[in-house]
């Protein structure tokens, strides 16, 4: 962590600060730390994220978690995107743990991204652990490297979605899905 602890101190200084400065003492290893906090997901894995709560089921109908809270950084500028995930699948004799699936969400999000690859890796993921027959993700964000800087534009929202199985091949489960989630 000291390394990191350097780096923000020479950004700090490059930007014209002075270290010395008493709001400034103890900010390099803060900053170091939440960096460390807010890319967290490189060194989980889906595995411990999920914790075996995987369960056996006889559940054959769509489940949906809305509104799941995510920040992340975006990849390109390293500047918070912020907005909430609507996951969805349809079981497949199998079923996880509903704090998981937010679990997921944050496991990824806690990495450098786009919003793009995001909302496929959460998709694949809950695809890969419930082998459900079919995984829908929409996220919806604001990112600041769009409200802070170059266009500036404070109210737009960037929307992606990931359909794999049924919600991919039958319209009739991807509308479902997405009235569900306007609810």
């Amino acid at each position: 962590m000291k390394s990191m602890d350097d780096a923000y101190a020479s950004i700090l200084k490059h930007v014209g600060e002075d270290l010395t400065r008493d709001g400034l003492l103890d900010t390099p290893q803060r900053a170091a730390k939440a960096m460390a906090y807010l890319t967290q997901g490189y060194s989980q894995t889906l595995e411990e994220v999920l914790n075996g709560a995987v369960f056996e089921s006889d559940s054959d109908e769509m489940v949906i978690v809305r509104d799941i809270e995510l920040y992340s950084l975006c990849e390109h500028h390293m500047l918070p995107f912020i907005g909430k995930a609507h996951v969805a699948y349809l079981p497949s004799q199998k079923v996880i743990g509903l704090s998981k699936i937010a679990r997921i969400v944050d496991m990824y999000a806690r990495r450098l991204q786009i919003q793009e690859n995001l909302t496929r890796q959460v998709a694949l993921a809950i695809s890969e652990v419930t082998g459900g027959l079919g995984v829908g993700v929409v996220m919806e964000c604001q990112h600041m490297c769009m409200m802070m800087r170059g266009v500036q534009k404070q109210n737009s929202m960037m929307t992606t979605s990931s359909m794999l199985g049924n919600f991919r091949s039958d319209i009739n489960t991807r509308n479902e899905f997405l009235q569900l989630i306007r609810g």
